[in-house]
């Protein structure tokens, strides 16, 4: 085998870094006008599980590709999973910045940040592979992040690590511009995708 053979480790992480690379620009470029960030999510994600199972092709084509077919799907979706943040950042800065802030409250901030993440966690992964209702998306997210909830937290916990890991120092940070999203997303569907074809074969064997 040659040193940098089509088969060598060498092409194959060099192969595999070019495509995060043009799926982060695909995501940031398709995110530019704001509310179009839903889809371009997803659309990431519709590469993204195509990569987790070595079934990915052209990168760019098959983003803009999935990025038209899901235009009315996730953008209201985008939508919700940008007012869930702004609400956890809203409490976040009530925590920080208010002196004697209830227990409760806290504790309120705390329960609400985890339903959003659980109900999103999976849902972009789910409207890149399946159809479905909106609704039905979020709660099949919660309901997959609490069927697998040690296995989700691991994912959660991941996703903190990789986040932190890039704003480490300047350097990181400019890694984390160019490949972030696409490794944040990769992390999600390295998950997503075993669960979602436990969950299928489960269906089909209680059908059968």
């Amino acid at each position: 085998m040659k040193f940098f053979g089509i088969d060598s480790p060498i092409y194959k992480f060099m192969t595999t870094l070019t495509n995060m690379f043009l799926l982060s620009v695909c995501v940031v470029v398709g995110s530019i006008p704001v509310v179009t960030v839903g889809a371009s999510i997803v659309a990431g994600f519709d590469v993204g599980l195509r990569m987790a199972a070595n079934e990915e092709g052209y990168i760019v084509r098959q983003f803009w590709k999935a990025y038209k077919s899901n235009l009315k799907q996730g953008i209201p979706l985008g939508l919700i999973a940008l007012l869930c943040a702004y609400v956890v950042y809203l409490d976040t800065q009530i925590i920080a910045k208010v002196e004697g802030v209830s227990i409760f409250f806290i504790m309120f901030a705390m329960i609400s940040a985890a339903i959003f993440t659980f109900s999103l966690l999976y849902a972009f992964a789910l409207t890149a592979r399946y159809e479905n209702t909106l609704m039905r998306m979020l709660k099949n997210s919660f309901r997959i992040s609490m069927k697998y909830f040690v296995r989700t937290l691991g994912l959660v916990a991941l996703l903190v690590l990789e986040i932190l890991a890039f704003w480490w120092n300047y350097t990181t940070l400019i890694i984390g511009i160019i490949i972030g999203p696409a490794l944040l997303i990769l992390t999600v569907c390295m998950f997503a995708r075993p669960l979602f074809e436990k969950i299928e074969e489960d269906n089909q064997e209680a059908e059968g």
